[in-house]
């Protein structure tokens, strides 16, 4: 057992022994600044072991079994977690949220669904949504069946809430086998259209198969979807084509039906409301139903969020490849290793998922990205020209793939195929600022087709004038032209909204060397410098300052090396 872990444990057994806390003065109080700069940062794990600390020295300190408990959940350790709301319930004072939320999740987990109920009498604070959804299933445990389709009605007639009461009645109906009822509702049939994610079509597609309708599921899988390779998909359509019935098993009971309340509101939560408390409610929906890949899923990408990197690549790692959906969870364990400082760690297990899955169009393309973010743009290219020949035709959404490889080829100083993929992208996606912007910059830099390229980067300013680095790009259009008193105004708006970036300050410089202020110039050079760029751009501004920005441009005068534009990194 983790340390974090043990002394969690002891200090829970001390809040059983005690009749009370321990003196005020013998609390932990580094412990208990520990726990919180963890918590700040959200290293949950760390939170724990610091949490657990200091409640050895103050077992009855509700802040600190408080804490312990978001730590717990958040790490995913529901089981300690439970303890701690157990305790924190003991020593009574006000209600504490997330103690309810833990021991609501115990009682569905122990399928005591009076427990539940009774909460919900007494006044349990769950959030309204959830309240009224785990009342509603709870209902449906106890084999309610007539008052749990009243509570659900009574959500659907909840002004914002509509959606929540349709999805979860049909979830309910189809649990218990009224798989007519549900379709009534997810067709539309009974109260209008309803907007459901990717999963709720899966529930759909499972319960008209239930029907003996494989067909209709077919023509549905096919409006949703689409016909590109994709595992899951592709297993759902081969099953229903051979006239498999698909089991129902979205929600399989009302334990089920709990956890998927939570996974629902953590889906209305993600984006609009604090990170950890999303996290809580997936880590609720995952104790409740382990199997609930989509919830399992969501909590590596919110993990992520936090920036809690090795939590989600542990999360992504729970998938066996067997798992249909192992290839989207290798694909996030590789980012995750990534933005934990290991990129060979998380380009050898994309290698290793196109070796496997090399006909999936997602495969090459996080791979490629993979490549060309790590800048080894030869093997970048070889993926994203992989990946645009899977393509069963070229759609407008496939731009970037084209984009990308453009800026594979220029990187790779092989600029004829660049242009054509630059062309391509536009040609696919007339207004895109970030094609239009890196076509005309780099058509500038060449100093080929001034004209239309200056208009590109025109057409990128309007379409996007707010973006730093396009409107770089226009400034150091005019400054190629030789337009210097021009360029000046665009390349000071650019810096305001890139102050920090070194290739936007390097280029400020530029521009006041050639309108005669060159104190400025030096300036906003060694400002560059301190923005830490890379190598080859910090040795060309050092020559700035040591011989200045005329002998540097005359010795470069005919050289094919390009100067770099900026936002052209992750």
């Amino acid at each position: 057992m983790p340390l974090a872990s043990c002394r969690l444990l002891a200090a829970l057994a001390l809040v059983a022994v005690f009749a009370g806390p321990v003196r005020a003065e013998e609390a932990d109080a580094g412990a208990y600044l520990a726990a919180r700069v963890a918590e700040s940062h959200n290293d949950f794990r760390a939170a724990s072991g610091w949490y657990g600390k200091a409640l050895l020295s103050d077992s009855g300190d509700s802040g600190l079994l408080e804490g312990a408990i978001l730590a717990e959940l958040a790490s995913g350790d529901l089981g300690l977690a439970k303890e701690a709301a157990q305790a924190l319930k003991k020593l009574g004072g006000e209600p504490s949220q997330i103690a309810e939320l833990v021991l609501a999740a115990d009682e569905a987990q122990r399928e005591d669904y009076a427990a539940l109920l009774a909460a919900s009498a007494e006044g349990r604070d769950l959030g309204d949504l959830v309240n009224a959804l785990v009342a509603a299933w709870a209902k449906v445990g106890e084999g309610k069946m007539s008052e749990a389709l009243a509570a659900f009605d009574t959500l659907s007639q909840t002004k914002g809430l509509e959606a929540f009461g349709y999805y979860h009645k049909a979830l309910a109906l189809a649990s218990v086998g009224d798989f007519e009822g549900a379709d009534d509702i997810l067709s539309g049939r009974s109260s209008g259209p309803i907007y459901v994610m990717r999963r709720g079509v899966v529930a759909h597609l499972q319960i008209l198969s239930q029907l003996e309708r494989n067909a209709d599921a077919l023509a549905l899988l096919d409006r949703s979807f689409g016909t590109e390779p994709d595992p899951i998909v592709d297993e759902l359509r081969r099953r229903l084509q051979a006239g498999e019935p698909l089991p129902f098993d979205t929600v399989r009971t009302a334990r089920d039906g709990i956890a998927e309340a939570f996974y629902s509101v953590a889906t209305a939560l993600e984006g609009e409301a604090d990170p950890v408390y999303t996290l809580l409610h997936l880590r609720v929906a995952v104790d409740l139903r382990p199997d609930h890949a989509d919830a399992v899923l969501l909590t590596a990408k919110v993990l992520e969020t936090l920036g809690q990197h090795q939590l989600a690549a542990e999360t992504y790692a729970t998938f066996p490849p067997e798992d249909p959906n192992f290839v989207s969870a290798e694909i996030g364990r590789a980012k995750s290793l990534r933005s934990q400082g290991n990129a060979d760690g998380a380009i050898e297990a994309l290698q290793a998922l196109a070796r496997g899955h090399g006909n999936l169009l997602q495969v090459q393309f996080a791979l490629a990205d993979m490549l060309r973010l790590e800048e080894r743009f030869d093997e970048a290219e070889v993926a994203y020209s992989a990946a645009i020949d899977l393509l069963p035709e070229v759609s407008p959404e496939h731009w970037i793939l084209f984009f990308y490889r453009g800026i594979a080829h220029e990187q790779s100083k092989d600029w004829p195929p660049a242009e054509v993929d630059f062309r391509r992208a536009l040609d696919l996606n007339p207004t895109q600022p970030q094609v239009l912007n890196y076509l005309g910059y780099g058509l500038v830099d060449r100093g080929e087709k001034l004209d239309e390229a200056l208009g590109m980067i025109e057409k990128a300013v309007a379409a996007d004038p707010d973006q730093g680095y396009i409107i770089d790009s226009l400034a150091w259009a005019l400054f190629r032209l030789g337009r210097y008193d021009e360029a000046l105004g665009p390349m000071e708006r650019a810096s305001l909204l890139e102050p920090v970036d070194p290739i936007v300050t390097d280029h400020l410089g530029d521009v006041y060397w050639k309108v005669g202020r060159k104190l400025e110039a030096q300036f906003q050079w060694r400002r560059a410098l301190s923005f830490e760029p890379a190598e080859k751009d910090a040795e060309r501004i050092r020559r700035k300052l040591d011989v200045g920005l005329d002998v540097v441009m005359d010795n470069e005068a005919g050289a094919a090396e390009p100067v770099k534009a900026a936002g052209t990194g992750d």
